[in-house]
């Protein structure tokens, strides 16, 4: 196994932008999700012609000035600024002198500090004898939970959160058809319905423990073959703000022609936003693919934005 903590300062703006997310209802949090993907939609379609807010505050059924307060509340962001970030001219700002982000990283000691909402993040990797068992023995509890970026399946061992998959992705989608899915990744487990116990991870990374300070970390155990797990601990290093290329990865772990097999094991990532996969673009600034759907990726970087504005 391979343990790593990551630290991360405490108290910050989004911090507190997180503890106020916390008392939001989860049907309000679906409901504002659902219009960040109409909004990130119809602004990707339509940014050449460089809509205004009314424009936008129409498409939604709003009133500007509601729309405004929507975005302000959801990301900090006002629309106007909402569309900057997810352009593909601030894709490729992410990019600048992304061969060296992953190495800063390191050499700094900081693994990506801020990068997630200034929680404590520590994961350990599953033996590839584990892997191998698709585990079995291991008792796995799942939930559903609203998040801002939609309905997802939580999963976690007692070792700690092992999935966090959005359950809609572009092309809809079910709950069953998301815990099918992770099923079929480990079929040897034990899984029990449990939302009590997947809960405080939902909470500890998008409510109101996040930035408090001696907060327990959010711990991670990645399932997945050798080469999966060292993509992914790769992608905890990716800072917010930045965004790397496949090819990075590949040479950072030491197989600079793997780029496909890198795509492939950043696809089957488990752990979603908490293991940043979509920060990962093309080296050209095109935003690539993303498991649960590129407008998704897009309002996660809109709202990534949004966190590092309120902490400046």
């Amino acid at each position: 196994m391979r343990p790593e903590a990551i630290s991360r300062p405490t108290g910050s703006p989004a911090a507190r932008a997180n503890r106020r997310a916390s008392v939001v209802p989860d049907s309000d949090k679906l409901r504002d999700y659902d219009l960040i993907k109409r909004s990130v939609r119809f602004l990707t379609q339509s940014w050449r012609e460089q809509p205004s807010l009314d424009d936008l505050a129409g498409h939604l059924g709003l009133s500007p000035a509601h729309c405004q307060r929507f975005f302000k509340r959801w990301c900090g962001l006002s629309p106007k600024e909402f569309m900057g970030a997810i352009a593909i001219d601030h894709a490729r700002q992410l990019l600048q002198g992304s061969a060296s982000v992953l190495d800063a990283s390191l050499q700094s000691g900081l693994s990506g500090a801020g990068r997630l909402h200034d929680l404590f993040v520590s994961h350990e990797a599953m033996t590839p004898g584990d892997y191998k068992r698709r585990g079995a023995g291991l008792e796995m509890a799942y939930g559903y939970h609203a998040t801002p970026f939609g309905e997802a399946l939580v999963m976690a061992t007692k070792r700690g959160l092992a999935c966090l998959a959005f359950v809609k992705g572009e092309k809809g989608g079910t709950r069953e058809e998301a815990l099918a899915e992770m099923m079929r990744r480990w079929p040897a487990c034990l899984y029990i319905e449990a939302p009590e116990h997947t809960g405080p991870h939902v909470t500890q990374l998008f409510g109101s423990a996040a930035g408090v300070e001696g907060e327990q970390p959010v711990r991670l155990v990645m399932i997945g073959t050798d080469f999966e797990v060292r993509v992914w601990e790769t992608l905890l290093k990716i800072p917010v703000g930045h965004a790397v290329s496949y090819g990075d990865i590949a040479r950072h772990i030491g197989c600079p022609t793997a780029s496909r097999a890198v795509g492939t094991a950043v696809g089957r990532n488990p752990i979603s936003f908490v293991v940043p996969c979509h920060r990962v673009m093309r080296a050209d600034g095109g935003l690539g693919g993303y498991h649960w759907g590129v407008t998704r990726k897009r309002a996660i970087i809109g709202w990534e934005a949004g966190q590092l504005a309120e902490s400046k």
